[in-house]
């Protein structure tokens, strides 16, 4: 089925409702070399262990509810039971497509930060925050929505990502800001509390390169890793086909990171598709840590093939998928080639 809405036609003016996404579209006939360690789970996240627990949570095909699942190692999350914590409603607000949600423990209360459209406007896409008080993510008598995360505009805004450093409690998202002829850029904000912003945005980067702009104009999927003197920001760029990619962001972790001028961008992009690992439209990423408490773990999704019949939006297979991330002499990541699956990563230095 050919689908003639993407997510980023409010540029064109198309905020019009969107054939239903293809949820049961097998893969092709060409397998990748390694299986991924989840099928059909787009924009992936992993927390740290927590209680001894690594969660995840990432978008599936329908985008229409929010799933939680629990595994004390990252291979077992594979095969885990999954829960469905929240449906979106029939209709009205955050009746639309469901995206990227993002499962974070801020004092003592589970927090999951997603992007919703509406019933009838599915690409009207704004941020939203669910917060629960029990202590396991998955059970899903315990969230309760705590609203929309308002920033200066009311306008196209997804991939909230929340981190602490230094005392203070940031987010970090995409967004269309008015009178910028881009689909989105990345914004920072300090916060009050883990859904209302306490200062304006500053926004650190914005599509201009090549890389960035094929398909479409896109910075988004911000994903935050605070190593050896500095904060590090990988981003996700271009269209989500096998143009897809992964891009760098990095300020001194002394800085302040609500300057624009603080953050500079890697020129070239750091994980894109390769050819000879069959990986193609790698992205929307997240950072974890394997079980040795050690070791930085890659997370992010893929297809097995390069070539998509449709609006790429709407194939389902982009599977989750983790790796090792080495680190390099001078203290920067190593992101490699995307070749990850289900199996365990091994220690490296940093």
């Amino acid at each position: 089925m050919s689908l003639p809405i993407g997510r980023r036609t409010l540029l064109a003016g198309g905020l019009a409702a969107a054939a239903a996404p293809l949820a049961a579209v097998p893969s092709p006939a060409r397998a990748a070399a390694v299986p991924p360690l989840i099928t059909q789970r787009a924009d992936p996240f992993i927390t740290p262990p927590v209680g001894g627990m690594y969660y995840f949570t990432g978008s599936v095909p329908e985008y229409d509810r929010l799933v939680v699942r629990g595994a004390p190692t990252i291979t077992g999350l594979g095969t885990a039971a999954e829960s469905v914590i929240w449906r979106r409603p029939t209709s009205g607000r955050m009746g639309g497509h469901i995206w990227a949600p993002e499962l974070h423990r801020i004092d003592g209360r589970w927090y999951i930060y997603f992007a919703a459209g509406d019933a009838g406007e599915v690409f009207r896409i704004r941020m939203y925050v669910l917060e629960s008080p029990h202590a396991d993510p998955r059970d899903p008598a315990g969230w309760t929505l705590r609203g929309q995360i308002v920033t200066e505009w009311d306008s196209f805004s997804l991939d909230s990502t929340t981190f602490t450093h230094r005392g203070r409690r940031y987010l970090v998202w995409a967004q269309s800001e008015p009178e910028i002829a881009v689909n989105s850029s990345l914004y920072i904000a300090e916060m009050r509390n883990a859904w209302t912003l306490r200062t304006k945005p500053a926004r650190i980067a914005t599509p201009t390169r090549d890389w960035e702009t094929r398909g479409y104009r896109v910075n988004e999927g911000p994903a935050v890793l605070i190593r050896n003197g500095r904060v590090f920001l990988a981003f996700s760029a271009s269209a989500t086909d096998a143009r897809y990619c992964l891009g760098l962001l990095t300020a001194d972790a002394a800085a302040d990171l609500l300057n624009p001028a603080s953050w500079v961008k890697t020129p070239t992009p750091v994980f894109t598709t390769n050819d000879q690992t069959g990986q193609y439209g790698p992205g929307h990423n997240s950072f974890t840590v394997a079980e040795d408490g050690v070791t930085d773990v890659l997370v992010y999704h893929a297809r097995d093939y390069r070539d998509i019949v449709g609006d790429p939006l709407y194939d389902p297979n982009r599977h989750t998928r983790v790796q090792r991330l080495d680190w390099n002499p001078d203290g920067t990541p190593n992101f490699g080639v995307p070749h990850g699956g289900a199996g365990p990563v091994t220690a490296t230095s940093r």
